[in-house]
């Protein structure tokens, strides 16, 4: 039987834009003072509940002793046996808890760093991640807990208690390269048959048959101006999941990573993913362009083969200091110079100053803004236009339809 694996993620609306980061991932004190409230750990329970009740045997993954203590509270609040290994519990106990909870004895286990590798525990058919993380390693780790196989065990549920920040996050649609935008954004029939059909193929049951689809209807996401356009983040959550840097999305199957002299790194969707570095003219140069001509200096089959080369030559070439998203200076007030800029496009209402926006906020909509979003705010509204037209054009044939009148027909 093979290795299967079922994926809810539930967004707790959790921010995560102050907890310091530390070695590529969120430093354990800091994350669980924000994760670590009875909301959250409210949230959680009640996902389990939801998802979850009928499976025998949950591991839970915690950020710190604090949050285990208080998340096992809450499942005991709500009437489930819930028992907690940490690195604090005695040998003896933790092999005592370890073996009822392999026989079945109670249905969660919570842990906080004791079970992320090694331990063999094939009974486990849902995973819980209460802890939120930008490594795709820890991740990967987590969620192998679950896919030993086991006698009547036939998958594992895993359960992604997803926080929302603009900084991105690992999570697991993310770690299969999915881009959570895809579905709101793709119109094509042909395609957006040939993406639900991937994803079935991607969880698909032990039995051979793929899971229900998702059901509810697909929402499309308008918008009245640029700012609207540049200020939706949905893109950004993916591309940094998946990349310690800061890039963003200025179009549809283009995305730009910027350095501190104006020098970037595009990857654009073609028939494959290709990078390419423009970098500045040299001081002193006698071109009157700025900017040098595009080199093309990767080219991949499949995004995250693509991300990750041109993550490998910004190290490289760009100041890390300057494209982590992860970097001090983002969570710092925006410059007046910055914001500057971004009001010469937006109306008296709703001007910038830099204590309603960061530093590397600001950076990113500037971006967004010289790399193309006006054209594609255009050609969005003209698209949309069009449609407006032929819906228009649709509903006078079916007035003038309702309106034929059909008279006696002659006989032969």
């Amino acid at each position: 039987m093979a290795r299967q694996r079922l994926f809810t993620t539930v967004s707790t609306g959790v921010n995560l834009s102050k907890v310091k980061v530390s070695q590529g991932d969120f430093q354990a004190g800091s994350l669980s003072k924000a994760v670590n409230n009875e909301q959250t750990n409210l949230l959680t329970v009640r996902a389990w509940l939801e998802k979850a009740k009928n499976r025998q045997s949950t591991l839970v993954f915690c950020v710190d002793l604090a949050h285990v203590a208080s998340l096992t509270a809450m499942f005991r609040q709500h009437g489930i046996d819930a028992q907690y290994v940490t690195s604090d519990t005695p040998t003896k106990e933790r092999a005592d808890l370890l073996d009822a909870f392999k026989a079945g004895r109670y249905p969660v286990l919570l842990n906080c760093g004791i079970f992320t590798e090694g331990t063999d525990i094939p009974n486990i058919d849902c995973v819980v991640m209460a802890r939120p993380t930008q490594s795709r390693n820890l991740l990967i780790q987590m969620i192998g807990r679950g896919l030993r196989l086991h006698p009547g065990k036939e998958n594992c549920h895993v359960i992604d208690m997803v926080s929302s920040l603009e900084a991105g996050i690992t999570t697991t649609p993310t770690l299969f390269g999915l881009d959570p935008a895809e579905i709101l954004k793709e119109t094509d029939t042909k395609q957006m048959k040939s993406l639900r059909e991937e994803r079935q193929r991607q969880t698909t049951a032990v039995s051979g048959q793929p899971l229900p689809e998702l059901k509810g209807s697909i929402t499309f996401t308008d918008y009245d101006d640029v700012n609207d356009l540049i200020q939706d983040h949905e893109g950004e959550r993916h591309v940094r999941a998946l990349s310690p840097h800061s890039w963003v999305v200025v179009d549809d199957g283009r995305w730009v990573l910027s350095d501190r002299t104006g020098a970037f790194l595009t990857i654009k969707k073609e028939e494959k993913y290709v990078t390419t570095h423009t970098a500045r003219m040299p001081a002193g140069s006698t071109s009157k362009l700025p900017y040098a001509r595009p080199r093309q200096v990767g080219q991949a089959v499949t995004f995250e083969d693509a991300l990750h080369g041109a993550d490998t030559f910004a190290g490289k070439v760009f100041q890390h200091a300057y494209i982590s998203k992860s970097a001090h200076w983002r969570r710092q007030a925006a410059t007046d110079a910055q914001c500057a800029f971004l009001n010469k496009f937006r109306d008296e209402e709703s001007q910038l100053d830099p204590m309603s926006i960061r530093k590397g906020g600001a950076a990113d909509l500037i971006t967004k803004m010289k790399h193309g979003a006006r054209g594609r705010f255009k050609r969005m509204a003209g698209e949309r236009k069009k449609a407006e037209r032929k819906r228009e054009r649709v509903g006078e044939w079916e007035r003038r339809q309702r309106e034929v009148k059909v008279g006696p027909v002659d006989a032969w």
